[in-house]
């Protein structure tokens, strides 16, 4: 069995595709093998930042030869007088065997001709020189370019192509490169090691690359990475503040990757640790270090108690030059440190109430007028969620505070150049000036959720700002007629979705956001005249749009995609769904539950029975009584009365108020399933679609009565088996 080696060398590559390239290039190769009849024992696909690589073990030198039996025309067109036609002679001929070859076979629509075809296997070299352009052409990336006069793109421009079947050389060449591109068997070794490396097979490829200063095994600079900062971080007695995006762009970065350690001046430790860690990560791409056993104050107004003064930083140079190059990350990240120092500087000179002013100035979106108007849409959700939510005393007055002033550093010289610490400078800024700490905690977390695994606002005031923050910006853009589709969300409309109702679980607030939506979508109707807004049409797009980020949350979060349409799917009322949505995320934890235990197919099967026939019932689904629906002395069996005895006790559960109704409901619904046996089967049972009508109404009306009761917990046709 044989090993292929494939090197698309090219320009230093942006980080996120040598990363996204590689689970794209393992299903193109993976696919293409399997559909081409190689098989393989082992792909791997790795990078660097000059670097795509596939490798491929276990290969056949050739494919195996391909045999069929193609089907031609029917036999008695195929055959006369014991000659073939003229019909199965160019039959043969396509199929490229002589007529003596061809046979009659029997199949279920009759006798036909049919042709035994031998396709013989290509060289396994042969089929990869194929396929090697067309996986560099199937690989997708943000912003490919074109390079020379070539119509190739690609993320970088492609120098060099190295492809090896163990030491066989497989030749091609990529049609419309500039300059011209073809295999050889050299790549090309780190750029400050040596220009090129002499491979002579494929076995030979990671020990050569090595020796030429490149860890071409993404992993391993992964592991190498990691091990260093903990290391370093171990013997400063800090934690290393390495996010998994800032580590996975590190790993991408460089190829042979070294770190080296860096400090700065402690009067920078005079600004905020957030700030310090944004220029260090977001700008240098260097590793904050933060004190082991710190106190984590989100308002805290310095980083003394918080950081070291050092940084450690994973270089791509030779060890030789290590202290020249950390030199010059001292040198630069001085001078970004004192570019935030004069931003904080000439912010604290403006009062937070006058840079609100300022938000005049700057417009919010076309139609939808400037952030300050914005910001006073953000303060009226704010007072209408306060008359519809109970907090704790002083909350309501700390939240309205913080909606009049939680846009103001969006002004601000520091968010301008770091937009993603919008809030937390803002409530920093608020402390400094002496507003109560409630406001300013609540000013930096309305930001929260920013994303998926992100924290959620811990303070009463903060979660209800953060709901108001995403209800007018929901109400805002669906007001101007956008929408989200497909992939395009500019303004992380889902995202603000998913953080409303993620909030109010938290909480375990109960709000109904049908007629929030309905309340809010009036008055933006009166708001902005000039955009024609439908108030109804609004909040009916608005409150469908919020039922589809409630599933979309509750399968992430594990729970069955049948049990979340049947507790809050669209056969489950709007209003049902949204006057609630912590009723129905407790509906599909219950279902989860009863399948995990097993109970669920129990009640399951005494609901379905009861529905089908039920279905024939024009009683309305609303109904949960079986009073003045269901006469007892229509009764002609004892199974009837058990019947009516079970929707008796499934009564007051149906329409009590509590949460333990649902668990109670279950339970009862299992607990009737030989009430509905007797009453189909047995000496006992009863025929549901007798001939008097009023007798068929009458157990119609039972049946949908239960159906009504079970649909209080869920619509139980969605449920798979």
């Amino acid at each position: 069995m044989s090993t292929f080696l494939l090197e698309i060398g090219t320009e230093e590559m942006p980080a996120d595709f040598a990363r996204l390239a590689l689970p794209q290039l393992q299903q193109l190769v993976g696919r293409d093998l399997a559909s081409l009849r190689l098989s393989s024992s082992q792909i791997r696909c790795t990078s660097t930042p000059r670097r795509l690589v596939v490798w491929v073990e276990g290969l056949p030198e050739r494919q195996p030869d391909l045999e069929e039996e193609r089907k031609g025309p029917p036999s008695a067109q195929g055959w006369k007088d014991g000659q073939p036609t003229a019909a199965a002679l160019g039959f043969a001929r396509r199929c490229g065997v002589a007529a003596e070859a061809l046979r009659s076979l029997d199949t279920p629509k009759g006798p036909f001709v049919f042709a035994r075809c031998i396709a013989a296997g290509l060289p396994t070299a042969t089929v990869l020189a194929e396929q090697i352009p067309l996986w560099l052409a199937a690989l997708q990336g943000r912003r490919f370019m074109r390079w020379g006069a070539g119509e190739i793109r690609f993320s970088r421009p492609v120098r060099w192509l190295l492809a090896y079947l163990d030491d066989l050389p497989i030749p091609l060449s990529l049609v419309g490169s500039d300059p011209a591109i073809s295999t050889s068997t050299v790549s090309r070794g780190h750029r400050l090691h040596c220009a090129a490396v002499a491979i002579g097979s494929a076995q030979a490829y990671f020990p050569a690359m090595a020796a030429a200063g490149v860890v071409v095994d993404r992993d391993r600079r992964a592991a190498l990475i990691r091990a260093a900062v903990d290391q370093a971080a171990a013997a400063h007695q800090a934690d290393a503040d390495l996010p998994d995006s800032l580590f996975e762009e590190l790993v991408d970065l460089v190829e042979s990757p070294s770190l080296l350690e860096g400090r700065f001046a402690e009067r920078y430790l005079d600004l905020p640790a957030e700030v310090l860690c944004t220029v260090m990560r977001s700008h240098q791409r260097y590793v904050p270090l933060y004190r082991q056993g710190r106190s984590n104050d989100p308002l805290g107004l310095d980083a003394r108690q918080s950081l070291l003064p050092r940084f450690l930083c994973i270089s791509n140079g030779l060890p030789a030059a290590a202290a020249t190059v950390a030199r010059g990350n001292e040198r630069v990240l001085r001078a970004r440190l004192a570019d935030a120092e004069f931003f904080v500087s000439a912010d604290r000179a403006v009062a937070s109430i006058d840079r609100r002013d300022q938000l005049a100035r700057v417009t919010f979106a076309a139609g939808l007028g400037s952030l300050l108007e914005r910001t006073e849409r953000l303060e009226w959700c704010t007072d209408v969620l306060l008359q519809r939510l109970e907090l704790p005393a002083g909350s309501p007055e700390l939240a309205r505070r913080a909606a009049h002033l939680c846009k103001h550093d969006l002004v601000s010289q520091m968010v301008g150049e770091f937009p993603e610490l919008q809030g937390a400078m803002g409530g920093k800024y608020l402390l400094a000036e002496g507003e109560p700490r409630g406001v300013a905690l609540a000013v930096l977390e309305h930001y929260l959720p920013r994303g998926a695994g992100d924290g959620l606002p811990s303070s009463p005031a903060g979660a209800v700002l953060a709901l108001a923050e995403r209800l007018e910006l929901l109400l805002s853009i669906y007001a101007k007629g956008e929408r989200p589709t497909g992939s395009s969300d500019p303004y992380a409309l889902r995202r603000a979705g998913q953080g409303l109702l993620q909030i109010l679980w938290d909480r375990g607030w109960r709000l109904d956001l049908n007629a929030l939506l309905e309340r809010c979508a009036l008055h933006w109707a009166q708001l902005l005249p000039h955009l024609g807004v439908d108030a109804q049409a609004l909040a009916n797009d608005l409150a469908e749009f919020l039922r589809q980020r409630l599933l979309t949350l509750l399968e992430e979060d594990g729970m069955d995609g049948d049990l979340v349409q049947a507790a809050a799917g669209e056969t489950v009322a709007l209003e049902r769904v949204l006057g609630d949505p912590e009723d129905a995320r407790q509906r599909v934890a219950l279902l989860v539950q009863l399948r995990r235990s097993g109970e669920l197919t129990a009640v399951q099967a005494v609901v379905t029975r009861a529905t089908r026939l039920a279905e024939h019932s024009e009683l309305s689904t609303t109904v949960l009584s079986a009073d003045g629906v269901v006469n007892a002395d229509l009764f002609e069996k004892e199974s009837e009365s058990a019947m009516l005895a079970v929707l008796s006790a499934l009564e007051p559960i149906a329409l009590a108020a509590s949460p333990e109704r649902y668990g109670q409901l279950a339970r009862g619904l299992a607990a009737g399933a030989d009430a509905l046996a007797a009453f189909f089967d047995g000496p006992q049972s009863v025929m549901v679609m007798a001939q008097d009508q009023a007798v068929r109404t009458n157990r119609l009306n039972l049946l949908a009565v239960l159906r009504n009761q079970a649909s209080v917990l869920a619509d139980f046709s969605r449920i798979g088996g």
